[in-house]
């Protein structure tokens, strides 16, 4: 299964502003849409997709199954919650969100439990998110590399994460770079945007195209039209040998998704 390399977060998105977004990235020609139980916006993200005109198999839809609900009675119900939720007979891709924390549940526990929601029809595909080398490879002892769709995980200009996704490529999974945009801090950074004015494009632009050239898939949010239209037109830049080495540049660990139940990162 091949994920699409560019998606449309919803990460703190809530109520009509989901809505609106979702409906607008749709039209646009989005047609990944990221989302997790604990973002809360299922029901809306779900009411945008059955009001928009796109044909459900022409959508790519993932969720991530919160860490409270890794437990042996509870991921398959949640999941067929998140379904109902969705108005989806099943989802492209289904995330654990975090490992356990403090890894209370063993990782092959819960990933044996996902296998089971594969194999019922519930997620055509399942992987991980935020998990370190120690937690990928667990991981992979349990289900192989294979059954592992993709590791969703925080990588962009200043928090580059090279340890995971180069350990992650070497077993060859799949990365997908959540919060490419630094939650905007890309729009600041000089380096990006003079790379951006020799491309006539914004910082953000450069941003996503770079991590794109890695071949990793991408999944930005954004509420405005102008900018969601700006992020799916990155698609179209590419970037020199010499633009990605400055970009590499800038890697300076600065993490922003660090929760106190985060494990300890590579």
């Amino acid at each position: 299964m091949t994920i699409p390399a560019f998606g449309l977060g919803t990460f703190r998105l809530k109520g009509q502003q989901v809505i609106d977004s979702v409906k607008t990235g749709l039209e646009l020609g989005y047609r990944h849409i990221d989302t997790a139980q604990i973002y809360d916006n299922e029901t809306e993200v779900g009411q945008a997709i059955a009001e928009s005109e796109v044909p459900w198999d022409e959508l790519f839809v993932t969720t991530k199954v919160w860490t409270s609900n890794l437990g042996a009675d509870r991921l398959l119900p949640s999941l067929e919650e998140s379904l109902s939720k969705l108005r989806l007979q099943q989802v492209d891709l289904t995330l654990v969100h975090w490992p356990s924390p403090n890894d209370e549940l063993a990782v092959a526990d819960y990933l044996t439990r996902m296998m089971e929601a594969r194999e019922r029809g519930l997620t055509r595909a399942i992987g991980i998110s935020n998990f370190t080398i120690a937690h990928m490879q667990q991981a992979i002892d349990a289900i192989g590399a294979e059954n592992i769709a993709t590791n969703q995980v925080e990588v962009h200009p200043f928090l580059q994460n090279r340890k995971v996704t180069d350990f992650a490529r070497s077993q060859g999974i799949h990365i997908t770079a959540y919060m490419p945009l630094a939650y905007g801090k890309v729009m600041q950074d000089e380096v990006l945007k003079r790379i951006g004015e020799a491309h006539n494009a914004s910082p953000a632009q450069i941003a996503l195209a770079w991590l794109l050239q890695q071949e990793f898939a991408v999944i930005p949010s954004s509420t405005k039209r102008e900018n969601l239209v700006a992020n799916l037109a990155a698609q179209e830049l590419r970037l020199n040998d010499d633009e990605m080495q400055q970009i590499a540049a800038l890697d300076r660990n600065d993490r922003l998704a660090n929760p106190g139940f985060a494990p300890k990162w590579d």
